[in-house]
């Protein structure tokens, strides 16, 4: 029941976070800049969760997101061909980004917190499922 609602999560993730590079409306700036940053980390956090699918690797899991995240951020810093031809492409910048900023890792905070208290929300939704299918 775990993978099952990690996947539809990330079914329902996914598009969010694609579509916030490409929104337009209020709050257009925000979105391109830091929604994305936010939706990034619940997405990693869940993909995460698929394979290691247990209650007590879930703080394991958000450290190792955000680790991840703050490691391709600092490589923004480094502009080499190979990285430059990977950032000419929308999926290049989609992961690694293209400009260095402090401003980000709040975002990446507030995405693990976020993406911390979605895992334990299936968590707590597969446990009751699982007893209430026993009993």
């Amino acid at each position: 029941m775990r993978l099952i609602l990690a996947c539809i999560s990330l079914i329902l993730v996914t598009p969010l976070g694609i579509l916030s590079k490409n929104y337009t409306g209020i709050a257009q700036e925000w979105v391109h800049n830091y929604a994305g940053d936010i939706l990034i980390e619940i997405f990693l956090c869940l993909l995460l969760f698929i394979f290691i699918s247990r209650k007590n690797a879930i703080p394991k899991i958000v450290l190792i997101v955000f680790l991840f995240s703050a490691v391709i951020e600092f490589t923004q810093l480094i502009k080499t061909p190979f990285l430059n031809q990977m950032r000419s492409y929308f999926l290049g910048r989609l992961i690694l980004g293209t400009t260095f900023a402090w401003e980000d890792f709040p975002y990446y905070i507030l995405g693990c917190i976020l993406g911390w208290g979605w895992l334990i929300m299936l968590e707590k939704i597969a446990s009751n499922y699982s007893q209430k299918n026993y009993n």
